[in-house]
């Protein structure tokens, strides 16, 4: 980390910050909406779909340090409110401080595809990470995530057309135009320069559906 990052952490992470821990967060009721971002990376999508939509709530979720910092800094700089941190793995948040239907949107962009066949049991995006997902959702909320790997897009694809939980917002095979809300970041901007191909991918969760932890 910069020494700015650091600053960033010990001086912000009081106003913006919330720490982990195993009970399910209180979120302010003021919001109309409330977006979580897993895997924010430098906060940079986070940070302008907070500063246009004001009225929002947006939660970011990042493991590694400098992002966080670097995030701080961007967030005090603008002011913005309606931004909370949380710098923790995410799926332990998933599961252990977010209330069943607490979320209107779950984005998730550019994860790592784990391209090599022998890690995809590393991949975000399986069985348990849909269950937690659909846990988190309020009734027709969305699941966003896009993704520069093609094979991956079409693993995502597969996964949640054969969920019955959730109801496709794209085309037969998954993809969806891209939101006006999901600003480009400096990498997706670069790889479509470079003829890179961008894949979104939007569902949204039936209503009544649950998952097997809501369920118990």
């Amino acid at each position: 980390m910069t020494q700015s990052q650091k600053n960033a952490i010990d001086r912000y992470w009081p106003a913006y910050g919330i720490d982990y821990g195993k009970t399910r967060l209180e979120l302010p009721l003021e919001y109309r909406s409330v977006t979580l971002e897993i895997g924010i990376g430098n906060g940079d999508v986070l940070i302008q779909m907070a500063a246009a939509d004001p009225s929002g709530l947006y939660l970011g979720i990042e493991v590694h340090e400098p992002g966080i910092g670097r995030s701080l800094n961007h967030v005090h700089q603008q002011q913005l409110s309606n931004v909370r941190l949380i710098k923790h793995d995410a799926i332990e948040v998933l599961q252990n401080m977010l209330s069943v239907e607490s979320c209107d949107r779950v984005l998730l962009f550019f994860p790592d595809p784990w391209p090599k066949k022998r890690h995809h049991k590393r991949r975000l995006v399986n069985q348990a990470f849909r269950d937690l997902v659909v846990h988190c959702l309020k009734p027709d909320g969305i699941v966003h995530i896009a993704t520069d790997w093609q094979d991956y897009a079409e693993w995502i694809a597969a996964q949640f057309l054969g969920d019955d939980r959730y109801i496709n917002c794209g085309d037969a095979d998954g993809y969806a135009p891209c939101p006006d809300y999901r600003p480009q970041t400096r990498f997706e901007r670069r790889g479509r320069r470079l003829g890179h191909s961008v894949w979104d991918l939007v569902f949204a969760k039936k209503p009544g559906s649950s998952s097997p932890a809501s369920r118990r």
